[in-house]
């Protein structure tokens, strides 16, 4: 039985995305008896979000989902500051333009799991730069900077662990703080926004946008945390061996999204079906129950599933249609991802090692060695035990393609250019 009453935090509850709630009873009377608008801030730091950043915009579709109003606010005005919170050093500042363009290119993402034009409480996409970029510096020392201790900010864990490692802080990072706690206020000013969600390193940020709310007059606001993920095995959610796992399409296909949730660990799928997927709980339980063999069914559904919120269902089916061929028919699938070598270096000859890192399987050419030498690497369904080898025209298939794999799950088409 749920210890709340509202949909939205019950939902969230049994899926096991709370950490922390400032006020449990207040915000469930809240999320009970009105409508409630929240927010998720979003750094546009890259030109994607990526996967680690996937259980905050599914707790803004759950938001939307039981009836309430979400908002996606992307921060045009602090990302030229950068969040410092728990780095060990200042981020890279970015030009106006930079953070422009992976703003725009981010928003292509959330309408796949919110709806910006529903009739009844549409999600809002709003640009912290709106109100940010345009504050009279003096003014806003008055009127917002007065009701900040530095003594108090000061002992944050964001802050702290920074300066007890000796590292510098600059007063423009130590701004930060500042800034996000007035996004809170400007917020409710204009949306009548009350609740601030976000992972469970931004609480204190959080309590700091409720505290200055509280000095300047807003109505009671609240603050929501989601545990800070990790893998069974302790990875960072949202990494693979290749890098970052991108949500946009351009920067990482729908076959290799699919792949990742795929090769989930035996222990992680059932919290991932609760959190990344819109599966009944019912439904869930049942899937979490199977065991032996039948475990990589259940993680080929929790693929799909995931896959299809983000890329659609039919890419989604394709992806999973492509695998099954690839791993069960070893058939080779048209939409396997390839990279392209020109006919003349292939004609000339191309190292092994160095056709590894091409296809980005590995970073340096001693971890391409490595892969070799312990017999993960084939070509074309041989495998390849001689670094040395030389890869060239003789190797193209019929399919006019080499098929270039690195353990049982990854697979490289390289077509002669």
């Amino acid at each position: 039985m749920s210890r709340f009453k509202s949909d939205f935090l019950r939902t969230l509850d049994e899926r096991g995305f709370i950490h922390q709630i400032s006020d449990e009873a207040g915000l469930d009377e809240l999320f009970a008896k009105e409508t409630v608008t929240a927010y998720i801030g979003f750094d546009p730091t890259a030109p994607s979000l990526h996967a680690g950043g996937l259980i905050q915009i599914m707790m803004l579709h759950w938001m939307q989902k039981t009836g309430h109003q979400p908002i996606s606010l992307m921060g045009g005005g602090t990302g030229m500051v950068g969040d410092p919170s728990f780095k060990d050093e200042a981020r890279q500042l970015m030009t106006v333009d930079t953070i422009e363009s992976n703003i725009a290119s981010i928003k292509r993402v959330f309408s796949n799991y919110l709806d910006y034009d529903a009739a009844t409480a549409p999600a809002l996409m709003i640009n912290n730069g709106d109100w940010l970029r345009d504050i009279n510096y003096l003014e806003f020392l008055r009127d917002v900077g007065r009701h900040f201790s530095v003594n108090r900010m000061l002992s944050f864990d964001s802050v702290k662990t920074r300066l007890d490692r000796e590292q510098s802080l600059s007063f423009l990072e130590f701004n930060y703080m500042i800034l996000q706690a007035y996004d809170f206020v400007e917020l409710n000013k204009r949306t009548g926004c009350r609740l601030q969600m976000g992972g469970s390193d931004q609480w204190g940020n959080i309590i700091n946008g409720i505290d200055l709310g509280h000095r300047m007059g807003t109505p009671q606001l609240y603050a929501l945390t989601s545990p800070l993920l990790t893998t069974s095995s302790g990875a960072k959610m949202g990494k693979s061996m290749n890098g970052a796992v991108w949500l946009n399409p351009d920067m990482l296909s729908a076959y290799d999204f699919w792949q990742y949730w795929r090769n989930t660990e035996d222990a992680d799928v059932s919290r991932f079906l609760k959190l990344y997927t819109t599966l009944p709980m019912d439904e869930i339980a049942r899937l979490s129950a199977l065991g032996g063999s039948e475990i990589n069914e259940v993680k080929k559904i929790l693929a799909t599933e995931i896959t299809a919120m983000l890329h659609g269902r039919e890419n989604a089916e394709q992806a999973a249609e492509t695998a099954r061929k690839t791993f069960e028919e070893g058939a080779l699938a048209d939409n396997l991802p390839s990279i392209e070598v020109p006919k003349s270096e292939l004609e000339a000859g191309l190292g092994l090692l160095s056709l590894i890192v091409r296809a980005g399987l590995a970073a340096s050419n001693g971890e391409a060695r490595r892969h070799v030498q312990g017999g993960a690497v084939k070509i074309n369904d041989q495998s390849m035990s001689d670094e040395r080898q030389v890869i060239g025209a003789g190797e193209i298939t019929a399919d006019g393609v080499i098929k270039l794999s690195l353990g049982k799950k990854k697979h490289i088409l390289v077509r002669p250019a």
